[in-house]
């Protein structure tokens, strides 16, 4: 693919620009997190492409054919981890078979990349714990920043978070009922995988939706707007927006990258 070629000399030219910049390379062993933005190859920044390049172990967690060619193009040693999600196993087995993987590559003395998509600290778990053990090991680790669905959020539905922002994941507001400021931006994270806790390539089961439903409703009303979401993965695609109020939601179809946002109230 011609877009694989120019990836990898673009990869050899931010290598060389990083050099300039940062001089002291990354020690081995250590682990470098990264996150690799959520639309394919164009929301990969230079740290992150420098750093997947220069290493000796790549493991990530992507999941879109585009982007994991990509990352190939930028080290040929690039292996994906998302082989070990299996259907019906609790995600958190999955989250540690992860972490387990990291710290045998620093075990073995390589300058070890975990790549995973969007930003690696919002909503990934084996991104944090990694680190946690690397350095409770003796091992340098870092996280780097990438770009995150909230990041596309705010651009394509043009909302400001310095006016006052909430944000959850799902299945977390609808068991720990927190307080809500109905005059700042409500957000929900993995509506569409709400009240499961194994992974199913087949879809999720939704009934804790409704659930959730009944309680935005209460706390706003059924006929306050809200806004479905989802960023597009696709260099040249477009986010998904759809408008509804609360009451009609329950009839939307959802993914596993489906986000809300409840706009104030006020």
């Amino acid at each position: 693919m011609k877009y694989t070629d120019e990836l990898r000399n673009a990869a050899a030219s931010i290598g060389r620009l990083m050099d300039a910049v940062q001089p002291v390379p990354a020690p081995r062993p250590s682990l470098t997190v990264v996150g690799t933005g959520i639309r394919a190859v164009t929301q990969l920044t230079l740290e992150a492409v420098a750093a997947m390049a220069s290493a000796e172990s790549l493991l990530h967690v992507i999941g879109e054919p585009i982007q994991e060619d990509a990352l190939l193009a930028i080290n040929p040693n690039a292996k994906t981890m998302t082989d070990l999600y299996a259907d019906g196993m609790e995600r958190s087995f999955t989250y540690e078979g992860m972490v387990l993987e990291l710290m045998a590559e620093l075990e073995k003395g390589k300058r070890t990349v975990a790549a995973f998509y969007g930003h690696p600290g919002v909503f990934t778990y084996p991104s944090h714990e990694s680190v946690r053990r690397a350095r409770a090991a003796g091992f340098p680790a870092r996280m780097l920043p990438g770009i995150s669905a909230a990041d596309c959020l705010y651009a394509d539905l043009g909302i400001d978070p310095g006016d006052g922002c909430q944000a959850y994941e799902a299945t977390s507001f609808l068991m720990r009922s927190p307080p809500v400021d109905r005059t700042a931006h409500l957000l929900l994270w993995q509506i569409g995988t709400i009240g499961n806790w194994t992974y199913e390539s087949g879809g999720y089961d939704l009934s804790s939706f409704p659930v959730l439903v009944d309680v935005l409703a209460r706390i706003y009303s059924p006929m306050h707007l809200a806004t479905l979401y989802e960023a597009s993965f696709h260099p040249r695609g477009k986010a998904r927006v759809e408008r509804m109020p609360i009451a009609h939601l329950p009839s939307a179809y959802l993914t596993p990258a489906s986000t809300l946002l409840v706009p104030p109230a006020a």
